[in-house]
């Protein structure tokens, strides 16, 4: 008997956890999704000592890219493949050693191929920088044929 096949909140799950297991930059870094629902995800990870730039705060590099990971499970929840056209960051605050980030996208507008996303990223429940990113919905599917 065949499976039925996931949709909702579940492909959305299993889209995200699919990109993660993919994406090496990501789970080097140590991301964590916390949850994934269509048109949203929320990511997290702990800044490590290798994550500080040299006036010993979280490098710019490390929030954007926890930011751009959030955008990218949210616009892929619907297991159609989307990637990034346009993105801006601004920063708020600093992080620091020891801190817990997390990524909040949210989908702003998706009627077409193209969609846009607000990413809230916090340092200890603080926003820390705001983050909007535009996608482009391409051919295929995110889960291959073996569901991931």
């Amino acid at each position: 008997m065949r499976a039925a096949p996931l949709t909702g909140d579940a492909l959305a799950r299993a889209c995200a956890d699919a990109m993660l297991e993919r994406d090496r930059h990501s789970r080097g870094l140590g991301m964590r999704i916390d949850e994934a629902r269509e048109g949203y995800c929320r990511v997290s990870l702990t800044v490590t000592d290798a994550m500080l730039n040299g006036h010993d705060i979280v490098h710019g590099g490390v929030t954007f890219s926890l930011a751009d990971s959030a955008f990218a499970f949210a616009c892929n929840s619907r297991n159609e493949p989307n990637v990034a056209l346009q993105t801006t960051l601004s920063f708020t605050t600093a992080g620091r050693l020891g801190d817990v980030l997390t990524a909040e996208a949210v989908e702003r507008s998706g009627k077409s191929r193209i969609s846009v996303y607000d990413v809230t990223v916090t340092r200890n429940g603080e926003v820390m920088a705001l983050f909007r990113g535009t996608s482009y919905r391409i051919r295929g599917t995110v889960l291959r044929e073996n569901g991931d």
